[in-house]
């Protein structure tokens, strides 16, 4: 495990109910090939801080890596409603264009 990947699990640990150490660790599990603990990580900030808006998009990707195409969808919706509901269009836009791309795909 590299010490960027134990310096961030720590900082999870020391602040569990910081997003952001969440996300970033979850990040670097995806550069490492581990998708299900990325997984478990982008989850549980949906879950427990829905407003953390960089969530929907990555976690809608990698259920679409996964083979997850109906979670992922729904993932980009709720993205995209969140990204409305707080004004921000660049989120909004790239989750679109996200959900765009699935759809093309599931045709």
């Amino acid at each position: 495990m590299s010490s960027r990947i134990q310096t961030l699990a720590k900082a999870v640990k020391d602040h569990p109910d910081d997003s952001f150490y969440k996300f970033t660790l979850a990040l670097e599990m995806l550069k490492i090939g581990e998708q299900r603990k990325a997984q478990v990580l982008f989850e549980n900030i949906l879950n427990n801080d829905p407003e953390y808006i960089g969530v929907y998009y990555h976690l809608g990707k990698l259920y679409v890596d996964l083979q997850e195409n109906e979670l992922a969808l729904r993932t980009y919706i709720k993205g995209i409603e969140k990204a409305d509901q707080i004004k921000d269009g660049h989120a909004k836009s790239e989750l679109m264009s996200a959900k765009f791309d699935l759809e093309l795909e599931m045709d």
